[in-house]
């Protein structure tokens, strides 16, 4: 096939459209490079240098693609409760325009990088995909929309779409030639890992007074790879022939949660380094816990996670970390 893949710059695109190209698919890459990485970018992927909501683009691009991996967006929970509009613009009203370009262009299939912050606090966990979706932050209510507009879609114009509800991604390729490198970095394992090298300051837990064992909050971690594998098996099982197929919401986890003191311990276990910590104000819009029950996955996609130790996975972050140029700073 070819495959559309917005933010295909990013983290998970950049991973993600290697994958592809390694399974033998065509791979065009849609990013703005407002936050990825233009050398993560595999040289045999055809890339657009472009928004997601930039219709010229989108009939130059669409018209020969089979399908598209929307992994583009803006991610950063307390980032989304100061700039909401932002975050409305590039998780809704940017990508319902690469809707009405699909449309236009006869392309019926995407796959669509959710989140788990759709489920906002959960009653229960671990979290299957008919409970209750309530976000208490813009990010996530910004990528339940999008979800909401698939569904309008699919109803109005025949779009096929799998939604992905993800967990905490961690990790990097085993060789450590692809991985995670924001700025400013938000996410927890590779802070941890730029706290502890660069020796200058500790790494700060936003919180440890939440109602979990420790207090500190809980989150399943599921490894890059695993949730590549995932979106690749959905793109290549949508059938158009079958109606229940159309329409599919999927949890992506372990199944079990990890408590932010819990990573640390992982990390300090993994690079045999002490890793000091100061405990700081709760993030806005972090919930307690959050773990997935991803057992529709496995059953109706025949995917399983390889990645279920939490220090495997730190390990293959460790290791990208330290080959990394910008990312690792000796101590």
């Amino acid at each position: 096939m070819r495959i559309l893949v917005t933010g295909g710059a990013g983290y998970i695109g950049a991973i993600t459209a290697r994958h592809l190209l390694d399974a033998g698919h065509e791979v065009v890459v849609l990013d703005s490079l407002e936050r990825g990485r233009r050398e993560a970018i595999d040289s045999r992927a055809t890339f657009v240098h472009s928004a997601v909501g930039d219709t010229s683009a989108l009939d130059a691009i669409l018209p020969d693609c089979d399908g598209v991996m929307h992994l583009a967006g803006l991610i950063e929970v307390a980032e989304s409760q100061r700039e909401p509009g932002a975050y409305f613009d590039a998780n809704v009203a940017q990508p319902v325009r690469m809707l009405d370009a699909m449309v236009r262009h006869g392309v019926c299939d995407i796959v669509f990088s959710s989140t788990a912050a759709t489920y906002g606090e959960p009653d229960e966990v671990p979290i299957v995909e008919d409970a209750p979706t309530r976000p208490i932050n813009v990010y996530g209510a910004s990528k339940l929309m999008f979800e909401q507009m698939l569904d309008a879609y699919g109803a109005a114009h025949g779009i096929r779409s799998v939604r992905f509800r993800y967990f905490n991604v961690a990790g990097a390729w085993p060789d450590g030639s692809l991985g995670e490198a924001h700025d400013p970095e938000t996410h927890i394992v590779p802070r941890i890992l730029q706290a502890m090298a660069s020796g200058q300051r500790e790494f700060e837990v936003y919180g440890d007074d939440y109602p979990t064992p420790d207090g500190t909050c809980v989150r399943d971690y599921i490894h890059v790879e695993d949730l590549i594998a995932a979106h690749i098996r959905a793109m290549e099982t949508l059938d158009p022939r079958d109606p229940a197929k159309r329409q599919r919401v999927y949890n992506l986890g372990i199944g079990r949660g990890h408590s932010v003191k819990q990573i640390v311990e992982a990390v300090r276990r993994v690079t045999g380094h002490a890793i000091p910590t100061e405990t700081g104000p709760r993030r806005p819009g972090d919930p307690p816990q959050l773990y997935a029950d991803s057992a529709r996955a496995q059953r109706e996609l025949g995917w399983q996670p390889r990645y279920t130790d939490i220090e495997r996975i730190v390990e293959t972050a460790w290791r990208w970390f330290k080959t990394h140029p910008e990312g690792y700073i000796e101590p």
